[in-house]
Parts: structure tokens; sequence; C-alpha cells
């Protein structure tokens, strides 16, 4: 699962060091990332959690921040595409713990080493349920990078279910891989790697 990197470039942009956050635009979607940004910059900076011993309960935290403002079963859902109906109640389960779990760690590595960057707010389309919450990074070469993350309201809560940088969804790019992945051998193929990446994470980390 090399083609992993595309989402840790995305979530690492959606979590850098926001201290210089400027906000051009900021309606409810955009408060409710704003605080799921705080919540982890709360955990990165936090002192006893820095220290070595801490590494699996800082993750934990993060992992924690992360996943109340990300809906991973959809974005595994749409990532799966018309695959996704021909899976079992238990494939489905299996699929949306391996997804998340991957996407997850390799995000955490991204951000544990965050780096003073700007991000600004650019613009929000609210829609039936639907928002797009636009933003913008500045590097510090002064490169700007725009990202919009999609967003659905579930329960008067808005969660990610797409994010799309520089013009490219997250969600299309991996429905392209794992499609591609699953015609050429099969899902059970698909679902092989996933564990094998899943497996060398876990080895990684002890």
């Amino acid at each position: 699962m090399k083609n992993i990197k595309p989402f840790c470039l995305v979530l690492f942009s959606f979590i850098l060091s926001l201290s210089l956050l400027v906000t051009a635009y900021a309606g409810v979607p955009t408060d409710q990332m704003k605080q799921t940004i705080d919540k982890v910059l709360d955990i990165l900076n936090n002192k006893e959690l820095k220290k070595p011993g801490k590494v699996k309960e800082r993750r934990a935290a993060i992992r924690k921040a992360v996943g109340e403002r990300f809906d991973f079963e959809e974005m595994a859902k749409r990532s799966l595409a018309l695959f996704w109906k021909q899976r079992t109640p238990e494939e489905k389960k299996e699929f949306v713990s391996l997804y998340s779990d991957l996407l997850e760690r390799s995000y955490i590595k991204k951000i544990e080493n965050y780096s003073d960057e700007k991000i600004i707010y650019t613009d929000e389309n609210v829609d039936d349920g639907y928002a797009i919450v636009k933003t913008k990074i500045i590097t510090k070469r002064n490169v700007d990078i725009p990202i919009e993350y999609r967003l659905l309201k579930k329960n008067n809560k808005w969660e990610v279910y797409d994010v799309v940088i520089e013009g490219v969804s997250l969600v299309n790019n991996y429905r392209t891989q794992f499609s591609k992945i699953i015609r050429t051998s099969s899902y059970e193929g698909l679902v092989k790697r996933m564990k094998y990446k899943q497996e060398e994470e876990l080895f990684g980390e002890k």
C-alpha cells in the first residue's frame, strides 16, 4: 500500500501547527473543524505526553481526536464504491477498521513532527446537510496549497468524508487504487495488502 502517502500529506496539512492561524471565514462547519485542530494541538503541546514513555498514550489521544471528526466508515464506503455493496456486514466492519487504522497510523507519524506553518480558512459553502470548508496552507517557503474539506452533517455534528488537495480528491484517489487492485487481483487481495501494511506499522512501533 505504498500509495498511502497522499493521505498523509492531506492529513498533515490539516493539522500542521496553527499557532499562526488566520481565519478569513468561519461558520459552524469551520468552527467544529477548528475545535478538532485545537484538541490535537493541545495533545502535541502537552509536556507530559511528549515524554518518551508516553508515545502510545499520546498517539491514542490523537487517534481519538481525529476519529471524532473524520467519518472513516463513510470514507471507506465511498472509496470502495460499488464493491462496498458486495461486502457482507462482517467484511465491511473489517475493511473500515483496516482503512481507518492504516490512515491514522500514517497520519500520526507525520504530525508528531509538525512545524510552524500558517493556514487560512478562505470560505465555507453549506447546502442541505453537506458543507465544503475551503482552506489554504501557506508554507515556510511562501507556497500556497489549497485544501477543501468536504463534510456531512450527522446529528448536528459535521464530519469529514473527503479531502481535496490541489484539486485531487482523496476518496477518488483511493477509489481508483482499490478498484485496480480488486479487478487485477481480488477484494481478498486488497485486504491482504492492507493487513500486511498494518503488521508492518505495528512492528515498527515496538
